[in-house]
């Protein structure tokens, strides 16, 4: 049965692995990707746009559906070597969390709606997922998700 997530990393490291088709959380982590299956839809939330910045910007930057395989592990600079795993991104546009607070279950814990984010990736209902979509003007891509998780 396919699930939801939220997943967290600065929009400029979202918009790589966009790019490339691919994600990768808490600092490379294989564990978190592990609980990932394919089909399930992926949402990225970046609250800044550079990586340990201080520019905020704590926006919905990214929705796609993991695609088949497990997660993998690359070689990068200076031997760091980061897991990652397959997505196929869907056309969406940026959308700030701050008007979805009062409506996502996961935000309507009250001034601290930020805790779990800290977690780097972690699951939410289909229906927070459908409001997200459909905040990001990708319903379409939305009814597809849902396809191919049925």
């Amino acid at each position: 049965m396919a699930r939801a997530w939220i997943a967290v990393a600065s929009s400029e490291h979202v918009r790589i692995g966009r790019q490339a088709g691919f994600m990768q959380v808490c600092h490379g982590k294989a564990s978190p990707l592990r609980r990932i299956t394919p089909g399930d839809r992926v949402i990225y939330y970046s609250p800044t746009v550079v990586f340990g910045g201080k520019d905020r910007l704590q926006a919905f930057t990214a929705i796609g559906a993991a695609r088949d395989g497990a997660p993998y592990q690359v070689e990068m600079e200076s031997g760091f070597r980061p897991w990652r795993r397959d997505v196929d991104w869907q056309p969406a546009e940026e959308t700030p969390i701050r008007p979805l607070l009062d409506r996502l279950a996961f935000t309507r814990v009250g001034p601290n709606w930020g805790y779990q984010l800290r977690f780097g990736l972690f699951g939410i209902s289909d229906e927070d997922a459908d409001m997200i979509a459909e905040a990001m003007s990708c319903s379409t891509a939305n009814a597809m998700l849902r396809a191919v998780a049925a």
